[in-house]
C-alpha cells in the first residue's frame, strides 16, 4: 500500500465569473521512501499540487491519504496538528523570521509545538550541523547566503521529525552551483530521516536525481 495515496483529486479557483480547474481527476501514488519529482511549466499547478496534498489548501473533490491517515476525515484543527506533526515543507522562499537568528528559526515549530525548549535547542543545533551550518547558529536571515537561507529552511522542516517532506521548487532562487549542492543534501536527508518525499520543480537536474519522476499539464500527471 503506498504511503501517500490521492485518487481523483479536483481543485479550482474563482476567476472572475469562471473557474480555473487547476487539478482535474488527479491521480497519484507515492511508496514510502521514494522520492519523486513533480516536472512541468510555470504555472501549471505544482505548487497548488504541494498546498493541498500538505493540507495547506482545500480541495472540492477527491481523497488523500498519509499513511494511515486520510486528510479528509479530519476536522480542521486536527488536520493543523496532523500537518504539523507529520508534514515538513521547504518552498523556494525560505520564508525565515528576520528577526530571529538561525537557531531560532529552525526550533520554531517545536516551541510553537509546546516542545521542552531544551530538547527543541538541541534537537535544532543538530539538524544545522548536519546541514553544514555549525557556524551560523547565531546568524540571522540577512547574514546568511541564499544557500545558507535554503539550509536553515530544510532544518526547520525536518526538527519536527516528519515522514513526508513537501519541497517546492526549493533550488529555483540559487545559483546553479548552489542549488546541486542542495540537491545532494536534500538526497542526503532524504535518505538519513526515511523521509517519504515529494519534490515540485522545473529543475531537470534536481529531477534526475528522484526515484520518478511526474509531469502535471491539464491538470493530471503522467510519467516523465
Amino acid at each position: 500500500m503506498p504511503f501517500l495515496a490521492v485518487t481523483d483529486l479536483h481543485k479550482s479557483y474563482a476567476v472572475g465569473l469562471e473557474r480555473l480547474h487547476v487539478l482535474r481527476a488527479l491521480d497519484l501514488d507515492v511508496e514510502a521512501g521514494a522520492m519523486v519529482a513533480i516536472v512541468g511549466a510555470s504555472g501549471v499547478g505544482k505548487s497548488t499540487l504541494l498546498h493541498v496534498l500538505g493540507g495547506l489548501d482545500r480541495w472540492e473533490q477527491g481523497h488523500i491519504r498519509i499513511g494511515e491517515t486520510l486528510l479528509n476525515d479530519l476536522p480542521d484543527q486536527l488536520r493543523v496538528t496532523f500537518r504539523n506533526q507529520q508534514v515538513g515543507f521547504v518552498f523556494q522562499f525560505h520564508h525565515l523570521l528576520p528577526e530571529f537568528d538561525a537557531l531560532e528559526n529552525t526550533e520554531m515549530p517545536l516551541r510553537i509545538g509546546r516542545i521542552e525548549p531544551g530538547v527543541a535547542r538541541a534537537r535544532a543545533r543538530d539538524l544545522l550541523t548536519k546541514v553544514g551550518l555549525a557556524d551560523r547558529l547565531r546568524h540571522r536571515p540577512g547574514m546568511l547566503s541564499g544557500g545558507e537561507q535554503q539550509r536553515v529552511a530544510i532544518a526547520r522542516a525536518l526538527v519536527t521529525r516528519p515522514a513526508l517532506l513537501l519541497a517546492d521548487e526549493p533550488t529555483g532562487d540559487l545559483d546553479e552551483p548552489t542549488a546541486d549542492a542542495l540537491h545532494v543534501l536534500l538526497r542526503d536527508m532524504h535518505r538519513e530521516y526515511g523521509l517519504t518525499s515529494v519534490l515540485a520543480t522545473h529543475n531537470l537536474r534536481l529531477a534526475a536525481c528522484c526515484d520518478r519522476v511526474w509531469r502535471l499539464a491539464d491538470g493530471r500527471l503522467s510519467p516523465a
